[in-house]
């Protein structure tokens, strides 16, 4: 009974990396939140670009490199746990295994140990769900950029019209 109990009371192995994992995710997720915030804050202070194609592009550029410059700051906070952790040896090359990892390109030159197998799977879906979230955002700024401003005089028509 006792060798039952302890087995029991006794952390599987892996449940500590697994808890570095989720706590990783959520720090993600908190860069990703202020990130993508602070850039909506950025864009409703801006005056909206005339619907040329030139004002806009430098727009979507603008937020494109800000986007990526979020995703590269999650992806060497996971690469500097893996090195910090002795995961993977070397903070390059940890850096490296990480945006492989997280952007699910997955070449396979680079493995964790068996123990941290999980960990790599929880950094490829955090990557997957951030790499969502910034879709979603972009497509909606696009969506925002692409509607036509409505003339006035045809909104005080409509609103001085009977219904």
């Amino acid at each position: 009974m006792g060798d039952l109990w302890e087995e029991v009371v006794q952390p599987a192995p892996g449940q500590g990396q697994l808890t570095l994992a989720l706590g990783l995710m959520a720090v993600c997720v908190a860069i990703h939140t202020a990130g993508v915030t602070g850039a909506l804050g950025w864009l409703r202070r801006r005056t909206p670009p005339a619907p040329r194609l030139w004002p806009g592009t430098c727009l979507l550029i603008g937020l494109a490199a800000w986007i990526i410059l979020l995703h590269l700051g999650e992806i060497i906070t996971w690469g500097l746990c893996y090195a910090w952790t002795g995961a993977i040896q070397g903070v390059q090359t940890a850096v490296y295994f990480s945006a492989v990892t997280y952007t699910t390109t997955g070449y396979g030159d680079l493995t964790l140990p068996a123990a941290w197998r999980l960990v790599g799977a929880v950094e490829a879906l955090t990557g997957i769900l951030m790499c969502g979230l910034s879709t979603g955002f972009f497509f909606a700024v696009l969506s925002r950029l692409s509607q036509a401003p409505e003339p006035i005089a045809q909104t005080s028509q409509s609103a001085s019209e009977p219904s």
